[in-house]
């Protein structure tokens, strides 16, 4: 009876081999244009108090009602283990962080990013999103200025133009403040109260706990009610709108093309004031949000703290960077590919030792196992993608010498070419 084959859990993936070049594309374009705006790398745990979710994504929220994955802790000396969460998203655990570690007596605003960082998420998966995801994220606490709403979604419309996307929208509004989205919610249950009837299961629940959730559905027959919804924007305070202002003209002098939706909300509870998403012009298909969250540190014990902050799916960003035909720089080929040229063991140790050497000076360098022929081992380095193969026989060992074979020539009579090279020269050779 043959041992079970185990395949990953469904919503889980590897990601191969193969797939690494658009992660480091990814990685490398995302690190280096947060840190051209003063962002500094941060690190949280993938597990934190299930509290931490709970009280700052709000317990009507999607996330904390059905996509959590939450557990109870093996129970210590007091008995009853505490309930931990496997992070869902980015933002709460960098504020906890934030208050813990006593950031808010830095000079502000605190700027952060945290990269391929996994989140858990128990939900359908589909294209572009998994259970286990990954994301690219960036939070500017400490500082209310408009100014820096428009610095963070200029930072991410530079990342995505780094990346050579094209068709990249990004939709913009502000969902107001606890002075004056009270009224814009009354407003909002008026309207859709005759219309509950007529409502799938989940908004007349949202109807209840959170009406703002309502602009949020994607059941397709509660579209149309969405579009004739009362905006937002209509009942800004004051002191809202002249920031919603103050954001869109800073984005025009950021020259970031972006369009109002007055009916774009966010899925967590505590965004305030502005809140954004970049899609592609494809089909739609959301990028990334983020927004502004001024009171989530009070949730979480902390002094009153602005903050805004975003989450880019680096899952999502790799799969358009794919259908609009983007390849990430080809990875560094080896320079060189080691053959020795016979079964004596002298030859394979003069082969490591020059493979050691060509290491030690930062050549990439590979050569072959497991005692192959040498017409094997030249099979394999001209597969290799090395630039030269390094020759070791029995003459070059006795005379010292390494046999330098060119592997990117063109033509019979070139590809035949090779030069023998003092061993002691060979790393000087290789480097011109």
């Amino acid at each position: 009876m043959s041992a079970q084959q185990y395949r990953a859990l469904q919503g889980f993936r590897d990601i191969l081999p193969e797939e690494q070049p658009y992660w480091r594309f990814v990685e490398q374009t995302a690190a280096a244009v947060a840190e051209l705006y003063g962002y500094r790398r941060i690190e949280t745990p993938i597990l934190e108090e299930t509290g931490v979710f709970l009280k700052t994504s709000g317990e009507t929220s999607d996330v904390v009602e059905h996509q959590m994955y939450t557990f109870e802790d093996r129970p210590g000396k007091e008995g009853r283990g505490q309930s931990l969460t496997l992070r869902p998203e980015g933002t709460a655990g960098v504020v906890r962080a934030y208050l813990e570690h006593g950031m808010f007596k830095l000079p502000q605003p605190v700027k952060l990013y945290y990269l391929s960082e996994p989140m858990f998420r128990h939900e359908r998966p589909q294209a572009g999103r998994y259970r286990q995801h990954h994301q690219f994220g960036c939070e500017a606490l400490g500082e209310s200025d408009p100014a820096i709403d428009a610095e963070l979604i200029a930072l991410l419309y530079q990342v995505y133009s780094q990346l050579g996307l094209r068709g990249i929208r990004v939709q913009l509004n502000s969902i107001g403040d606890s002075t004056c989205r009270p009224r814009y919610v009354e407003a909002l249950r008026a309207y859709y109260r005759p219309l509950l009837d007529q409502c799938c299961y989940n908004c007349q629940s949202r109807f209840q706990k959170n009406p703002l959730r309502l602009l949020d559905c994607k059941e397709p027959e509660d579209q149309a009610k969405i579009a004739a919804a009362p905006h937002s924007v209509d009942y800004l305070c004051d002191a809202c709108r002249e920031h919603f202002e103050r954001v869109q003209r800073f984005l025009q002098l950021y020259e970031v093309p972006f369009e109002l939706n007055p009916l774009l909300v966010r899925g967590l509870d505590y965004y305030t004031r502005t809140v954004f998403e970049f899609t592609s012009e494809m089909d739609n298909t959301a990028l990334n949000g983020g927004g502004r969250y001024d009171g989530l540190a009070e949730i979480l014990g902390g002094p009153p703290t602005p903050g805004i902050g975003f989450g880019m799916g680096i899952e999502r960003v790799i799969l358009e960077l794919k259908r609009q035909g983007i390849t990430p720089p080809p990875p560094e080929r080896p320079r060189a590919f080691v053959v020795y040229m016979g079964k004596e063991p002298a030859l394979k140790e003069a082969a490591i030792r020059l493979m050691a050497e060509l290491r030690h000076a930062g050549i990439k360098a590979e050569m072959s196992y497991g005692d192959r022929s040498p017409k094997a081992q030249m099979k394999q380095a001209n597969t290799s993608g090395a630039v030269y193969a390094l020759i070791i026989g029995e003459e070059e060992l006795a005379n010292g010498l390494v046999t330098v074979r060119s592997l990117r020539a063109e033509g019979a009579e070139e590809e035949a070419r090779q030069i023998a090279v003092p061993r002691a020269e060979i790393l000087r050779y290789l480097q011109i």
